[in-house]
């Protein structure tokens, strides 16, 4: 067994622990409590960085409690937005989209990271490039998901596609810990995989085969945004407007002190799923993170209609009022 197999075994544990994690007491019930969501991996760093140096809570004075829930997943997300059981909070831009286009009042107010995407192969698939991958079985976490839509996009470049649209390629999902399980029984062949999966697979004996600067929207595609609803960016925007400076100088201190906010990331995925990640991983996986609180509306847009011309959507969306970060000004953080 490869040497951080086991670590697969410890990042499995985030799922059900982080469900755990949002069944919490705490809601958005009372006026003076504000609940930020968020996901304990390292897309989501700039949310652990706050909590940790208490930005939220400096920025939205004594006057406000700041409570913390964390989600398995964008679904569970976008349902604890939608019924104000958080007031905003960090999530892909995927599950956002979706929820949008299906009428939910969700809007972008700041990015948080980007890149990190990585198509890689087993070692017993003897791919060594794109052009050996025809007729092999792919795993993305989810059927149009995020990574499922970049791979695609990149491969339909290429003019290869999924058999789900004529193609040969073969495509099943999965928990990306169960991916080196899987290369290793040669049920799957190559994996569109996030971070710091894909360093682990690396570690692993697995091969780049499209790395992040290379697959479709690189380093441009936010995979984590801060997100609020449209109503309270217009009832309360000041309110907003704290959150997304104390965002920023979430932002500044993880740019500036990568270091320290690798630690820091690792000791608060630790008190939530009680595993510790290895700091070799997190390094590697740091290199392909950029953590930005720009969003460029375009790359939404242009992602959305992506998932639109591999048929994952049934309708051409329209995204023109979904990126509101010229509602929300970060004066303070940026002085």
């Amino acid at each position: 067994m490869k040497k951080n197999f086991r670590l697969l075994f410890l990042l499995a544990a985030f799922t059900a622990l982080a469900l755990s994690a949002c069944g919490s007491d705490n809601s958005s019930g009372s006026s003076d409590e504000v609940v930020i969501g968020y996901f304990p991996n390292i897309d989501h760093v700039p949310a652990m960085v706050a909590k940790e140096k208490k930005y939220f809570e400096d920025a939205l004075g004594e006057d406000k409690t700041v409570t913390y829930k964390t989600f398995p997943d964008g679904g569970a997300f976008m349902t604890a937005l939608k019924t104000g059981d958080i007031d905003a909070g960090f999530v892909g831009p995927g599950p956002v989209m979706n929820n949008y286009a299906n009428g939910a009042d969700v809007k972008i107010i700041a990015g948080a990271s980007s890149g990190g995407t990585v198509v890689v192969a087993s070692e017993q698939s003897g791919i060594e490039s794109v052009d050996d991958i025809e007729n092999s079985t792919f795993i993305t976490p989810g059927v149009g998901c995020t990574h499922n839509v970049q791979m695609e996009t990149s491969l339909k470049e290429q003019g290869i596609t999924s058999a789900r649209i004529g193609g040969t390629l073969k495509h099943v999902t999965g928990n990306p810990a169960q991916y080196q399980s899987m290369f290793e029984s040669g049920k799957v062949d190559l994996a569109a995989v996030p971070e710091p999966w894909a360093s682990t697979l690396v570690e692993n004996g697995a091969k780049i085969i499209v790395d992040t600067d290379e697959i479709a929207y690189g380093k441009t595609l936010p995979n984590t945004v801060l997100v609020t609803s449209g109503k309270l960016l217009e009832e309360q925007n000041e309110m907003i407007q704290q959150i997304a400076e104390a965002h920023e100088k979430s932002i500044q201190f993880i740019n500036e002190n990568p270091e320290e906010a690798q630690t820091i990331a690792i000791d608060s995925i630790e008190d939530i799923t009680n595993q510790r990640m290895d700091e070799s991983i997190i390094a590697s996986a740091w290199e392909r993170v950029t953590f930005t609180s720009e969003v460029d509306s375009d790359v939404i847009q242009a992602f959305a209609d992506s998932s639109y011309d591999l048929q994952f959507l049934n309708e051409q969306p329209e995204l023109s009022d979904l990126v509101m970060t010229d509602s929300v000004k970060l004066t303070s953080a940026q002085q």
